[in-house]
């Protein structure tokens, strides 16, 4: 039997049960990986589905459902901990887990409402999940991939042009920062055989992230 990529590699997927983060788990499960499925608490149904996905596929058996909440330091570090627990070791972590524009509403006139608009706890939500929550995971994990001297962690981040769009606050500025701490965290990994790599999916995805108001034919969209 042919070796699969993935076979005998453990990693951790924020944002798993839909959209970009639900392709990237079956995907993961059908190259051989065993996968982490993180993602909120309430989201039942979608976990489902994905697992359901999974199941046609015959790959269910390699994915992990885990409830959590990427801007808690409890969470993240039980995630961890769940992980090496059932699988025996974690190789890699993929952060997509991210509140995208949809949060702040669709555009009126082209446009999103200007960042001196937005309430203030939506842009500290924002920030929270989108900068706080790759950090956390990313802190939690890397001790366990520097002590085995290999691991990998890439960060999802955005286009240009998304990332400097006019009302696109806070989702684009959280999105820079991520391209940032990249560079950083690559950087202070240097020679220890951990990457981090940033995954720029490409032109804006058919996900819950953009508003069926912003582009009402989904099939012009990128498909997850």
């Amino acid at each position: 039997m042919q070796e699969l990529p993935g076979q005998g590699l453990n990693v951790i997927l924020t944002g798993a049960a839909r959209g970009l983060g639900r392709e990237m788990a079956l995907a993961l499960a059908l190259a051989g990986f065993h996968v982490g499925a993180v993602d909120l608490p309430g989201s039942d149904a979608e976990m489902e589905n994905l697992l359901q996905l999974a199941r046609a596929d015959g790959t269910a058996s390699r994915i992990m459902p885990i409830h959590g909440d990427v801007t808690s330091i409890d969470a993240c570090t039980r995630t961890v901990a769940t992980m090496i627990a059932r699988f025996g070791a974690v190789h890699g972590l993929i952060n997509n887990a991210a509140l995208g524009p949809q949060e702040v509403g669709p555009m009126r006139e082209g446009h999103r409402v200007g960042f001196h608009q937005i309430d203030p706890k939506l842009w500290l939500a924002t920030t929270n999940v989108n900068i706080n929550g790759p950090f956390l995971m990313a802190h939690a994990i890397t001790p366990h991939l520097l002590a085995q001297g290999w691991g990998r962690i890439v960060n999802l981040v955005t286009s240009y042009t998304t990332m400097l769009n006019r009302g696109n606050a806070p989702y684009g500025p959280t999105k820079a920062a991520m391209e940032a701490a990249t560079v950083v965290w690559s950087r202070d990994l240097q020679d220890s055989g951990v990457s981090v790599n940033a995954l720029l999916p490409g032109s804006a995805a058919n996900t819950r992230m953009i508003p069926d108001e912003d582009f009402p034919d989904r099939a012009a969209l990128t498909q997850p």
